[in-house]
């Protein structure tokens, strides 16, 4: 079940202790972070998935840049594919925390013994300070993840991200048009102001360098311009028809059974966009305000664990390997990331001008997943369906671990004697390229022959603009 160290402080101690047998006396301290912190999915914060990071937020560890110990290498570009950080609920998740709420405070006054006692703890204790008008913008706390993220990346790329490139706009700045994006992308460079001892002083006498960004939907919301993605599994029930039937599978069914028995709510009451909800509103308050919500009480790791799975099936089959198209209409980021690498690793006459160092591009877990599975990542050789949850248990597509909040894909080229080497590394642990599992940075050349197929190809007015017309959505795995 759950833990009887619950809050005093909390509305939800009244209601969940009428589901103990017995209620020990003596409280004990409640940990700092829920015990199920590592399955939010994409609501995961970023430090959950580097616990280091509790300890210290720029803590870096230089030995996960790996070109090859028998070769003098040094890094000449770096490509930073950047999810945005922690943000407030949408409007739809606020809605359904709204509906949750509305129903406890509802529900509790119609309970049995101690329901008046809990209503007003419910009306005295926690209030529904979640607005319409947060719909997803950038917290304080996103902002810290950006600029920490910035911080520690200019510690190991110091000659890129140094303080004369920033300066002098050599670094290039790209984000998506959503607030959060935007927001997320001014803190990056905060973090680099502070990491080189800025802080919005003028300097030689003259004002702060503003922040420098553009916008590209085109890149960073590639999904929103593709035909055959938005018609053929956006808007195609179909295509998700592996998550509707999970949620109405047992494993779901137990979550909602023993929620509806912790709250002391009629079961038919709780529906699973509710259970979800107040799933979420562990992660949020989490993230957000780095509280231990009451709410987090009512989900043991085996609830979280199916919750996330969920949450993973949605992911996979709306964003990834589900159906070809997903990754598919990442191409134009795709090109862009290996147009800039290529520029980076040409020759040069000395008349050139050198190419840019740095590349940071800010978009949305919606950004990574079809890029991450259009190089062929965290594909298992099973796919994840409502039927297989148990086999499911060991699987690398985990969206808590790939895409928290403030997640990074990053691109680092690398001169060196035989010739430029690429090195990917997800969320700042090394990640090896399919097919080339031998080495950590191979030659750039073997890169771009593995994912020849993709350069010469992958299409994107071809692959988007044809259309579904009613063959549904490409199933091939």
């Amino acid at each position: 079940m759950f833990p009887v160290s619950l809050p005093t402080n909390s509305f939800l101690v009244a209601a969940l202790s009428l589901t103990l047998t017995r209620l020990s006396c003596s409280f004990l301290s409640v940990p700092e972070i829920p015990h199920i912190a590592t399955y939010f999915g994409t609501k995961t914060r970023y430090e959950d998935v580097n616990p280091h990071l509790l300890r210290d937020g720029l803590s870096v560890n230089t030995s996960v840049l790996k070109p090859p110990p028998t070769e003098r290498c040094s890094p000449v570009h770096l490509t930073a594919v950047v999810r945005h950080g922690s943000r407030y609920p949408t409007v739809k998740n606020i809605r359904r925390i709204q509906k949750l709420s509305e129903l406890v405070r509802r529900e509790a006054s119609r309970g049995s013994e101690g329901s008046e006692g809990w209503l007003r703890e419910v009306r005295s204790r926690w209030d529904m300070w979640y607005t319409e008008d947060m719909d997803g913008q950038l917290v304080s706390k996103g902002r810290d993840d950006l600029r920490q993220l910035a911080r520690r990346l200019a510690v190991l790329f110091p000659s890129l991200l140094s303080d004369q490139n920033r300066r002098s706009g050599r670094i290039r700045f790209l984000t998506s048009s959503k607030h959060r994006c935007v927001s997320s992308v001014e803190a990056f460079q905060e973090g680099l102001q502070q990491h080189w001892g800025h802080h919005g002083e003028t300097v030689d006498g003259t004002e702060e360098v503003e922040y420098r960004h553009e916008v590209d939907d085109e890149l960073m919301r590639f999904f929103e311009r593709c035909r055959g993605y938005v018609e053929g599994v956006e808007k195609n029930r179909s295509a998700l028809m592996e998550v509707d039937a999970f949620k109405r599978g047992e494993e779901m069914e137990g979550v909602r059974r023993r929620m509806a028995e912790r709250l002391d709510l009629p079961q038919h009451r709780l529906t699973p966009d509710l259970v979800e909800a107040a799933f979420f509103l562990c992660s949020y308050e989490l993230s957000i305000k780095s509280l231990h919500s009451p709410w987090c009480f009512l989900f043991d790791e085996s609830d979280a664990k199916v919750l996330e799975y969920k949450s993973d099936l949605k992911q996979y089959w709306k964003r990834s390997h589900g159906h070809a198209i997903n990754g598919l209409s990442s191409c134009p980021l795709f090109h862009h990331v290996f147009r800039t690498l290529d520029k980076a690793g040409r020759p040069r006459r000395s008349t050139e001008a050198s190419p840019e160092p740095a590349s940071i591009l800010v978009g949305h877990a919606e950004t990574l997943l079809p890029l991450l599975s259009l190089l062929g990542l965290y594909k298992d050789p099973d796919p994840p369906t409502a039927n297989n949850y148990q086999s499911q248990q060991g699987r690398t597509f985990r969206t808590s671990r790939i895409v928290p909040y403030a997640a990074n894909l990053l691109f680092v080229l690398y001169d060196c004697q035989r010739g430029p080497r690429l090195q990917l590394l997800l969320n700042e642990s090394p990640v090896r390229f399919p097919g080339l599992e031998k080495e950590d940075a191979p030659l750039y050349r073997d890169v771009r022959a593995t994912y020849r197929h993709l350069l010469d190809g992958c299409n994107f007015h071809r692959e988007c603009e044809r259309g579904p017309g009613g063959r549904g959505p490409n199933t091939e795995l």
